[in-house]
């Protein structure tokens, strides 16, 4: 998503990123419309353009850790469900053991009276009295085993409930950061899209003009083939999204972002990746960038906060941000992190 017509900068972290670029921003809007038109380059548009280059990086890195919670919340919501299913089968084996201990009860009155055993077991919370061992005394072998099944079941159902209750505070604390991780994407996308649009009309067409270019389709012909047939099949399917739109945490077929492009292509070949950059960094074997071959995932600044697919002649297929098409572009764009044989 950030601009890769230029390095990015670097030295934003945490709290203090977020400071400078409100201080960044408010400088920028300020000289806008103000600078007349010999004015500082620093303060004119070209210091607009950063700007947004660098909105466009840092909604990237957000977009990136909103696939990652969206990713755990799925995986959260079936543990939930699992978790919920082994409480619901618990429930209904300790109510048929409860039942099958109040026929024995009921048995016992039509014959002459109820063990007391049984009537203290049924008639409310039994673990208390089930820890005294001379339960287990006042009745048969029958009843005695499933009364300790019982008590294992009422055990096991609590461990139950209780882990169903962990995953939904879990998922319900994922589902808040998704809600966060959106807000400061659209909250950057926002101020970059104003920021654009506060540009004087020529300067707002070349900087779409630049960010829009499909780029011609490399020669391929040159160079090591993929080194695989599924690596082939990924990159044909990366080059058949050429021109598609990249749509933030979106991952085919109709938008793309970047890792959601690189996901989306080795899945048509069969093969799974997992949803953010980062992941995709370690999901397979690195090699050293001259010896990439088609298929390979280039990843890009410290965090690998970016990828793309190396398509060989020097050129990677990737979603670079919004207003920009899936396309072609030059492997070294950006200070590359590293490159990926899945």
């Amino acid at each position: 998503m950030a601009s890769h017509r230029r390095p990015p900068a670097s030295g934003f972290h945490g709290g203090a990123r977020v400071t400078l670029l409100s201080a960044t921003v408010a400088t920028a809007a300020a000289a806008l419309g103000t600078a007349p038109a010999g004015a500082d380059p620093a303060t004119g548009p070209a210091a607009t353009r950063a700007m947004v280059d660098r909105l466009y990086e840092q909604a990237e890195q957000a977009t990136e850790r909103y696939n990652e919670a969206a990713e755990h919340a799925d995986e959260l919501g079936d543990r939930v469900a699992r978790a919920q299913e082994r409480a619901a089968r618990g429930q209904e084996d300790v109510n048929r053991m409860r039942d099958a201990l109040g026929s024995v009860a009921g048995a016992q009155y039509r014959s002459g009276g109820v063990d007391p055993a049984l009537a203290l077991l049924l008639s409310g919370d039994p673990d208390t009295y089930l820890d005294r061992a001379a339960v287990l005394d006042r009745l048969g072998d029958r009843e005695a085993a499933v009364l300790t099944d019982l008590r294992r079941a009422q055990r096991r159902l609590g461990q139950e409930r209780s882990e169903a209750a962990r995953k939904l505070a879990e998922l319900e604390r994922t589902r808040n950061a998704l809600a966060r991780h959106k807000r400061a994407v659209e909250a950057k996308l926002a101020t970059a899209e104003r920021l654009l649009s506060s540009l004087p009309a020529v300067e707002r067409a070349a900087y779409d003009r630049a960010s829009r270019s499909g780029r011609a389709a490399p020669d391929l012909s040159g160079g090591a083939g993929p080194s695989s047939a599924r690596a082939a099949a990924a990159v044909a399917a990366a080059q058949s999204a050429v021109g598609k739109p990249y749509v933030w945490g979106a991952n085919g077929p109709n938008g793309f972002d970047c890792s959601g492009l690189t996901q989306w292509s080795y899945a048509r070949a069969g093969v799974g990746l997992p949803r953010t950059s980062q992941a995709q960094r370690y999901a397979g074997q690195q090699v050293p960038l001259s010896q990439a071959r088609p298929g390979d995932l280039v990843t890009y600044r410290s965090d690998a906060s970016h990828v793309a697919m190396y398509v060989g002649n020097g050129q990677v297929v990737h979603a670079p941000y919004p207003g920009a098409a899936v396309r072609y572009d030059p492997v070294g764009m950006m200070p590359i992190a590293s490159v990926t044989r899945p």
